[in-house]
């Protein structure tokens, strides 16, 4: 596995690659970021290395297009690792559109699954792929700002970003 730093307007961010696609991206001062790492290393039980290859090299001019509110979808290979279950959410979030959010609720019932919405949650909080798997768009039923791993105030960032690039008009709340 291949890593690189990707610097944004929000921060840096640890990007990941596989030789089959992008496996991580993850801004670099998240809550033990050093222990989920450590974790990740044990799951793929590969080497890791810093360095850059064409996954990575195609995700920061993607992500670089994003954060100048050029891009609004990404089209990159991920490759995630996780239960069938958060994979199933990890997709789901794939189909919220640019600029739009829906509710953990929302979510839940979009997975067939209504009653799930603490696993749901929590699911989108083991997403190690931020920004390109965006569980930034999820909120609370009540429009409010909740359960961000990488920090609310750049969940807000996103989202006012997003808002700022598309047609679509929301609300949320910051507590």
């Amino acid at each position: 596995m291949l890593i690189a730093k990707i610097e944004t307007q929000l921060g840096d961010m640890i990007a990941g690659s596989v030789d089959e696609g992008i496996c991580m991206c993850k801004f670099s001062d998240r809550n033990n970021f050093e222990s989920e790492f450590n974790n990740f290393n044990r799951y793929l039980q590969q080497e890791i290395s810093e360095g850059e290859n064409d996954h990575i090299k195609n995700l920061r001019f993607q992500m670089d297009e994003y954060f100048a509110g050029i891009r609004k979808t990404f089209d990159i290979p991920l490759v995630t690792f996780g239960t069938e279950f958060q994979k199933r959410v990890w997709n789901e979030l794939l189909n919220i559109p640019y600029g739009s959010t829906i509710s953990y609720r929302q979510q839940a019932v979009a997975l067939k699954n209504p009653l799930s919405v603490r696993a749901v949650a929590n699911a989108n909080g083991m997403n190690k792929i931020a920004v390109i798997i965006p569980c930034h768009r999820v909120i609370g039923s009540n429009g409010s700002l909740t359960g961000y791993a990488d920090g609310l105030h750049r969940k807000k960032w996103l989202l006012e970003h997003e808002k700022k690039y598309s047609n679509i008009s929301f609300n949320t709340t910051l507590f």
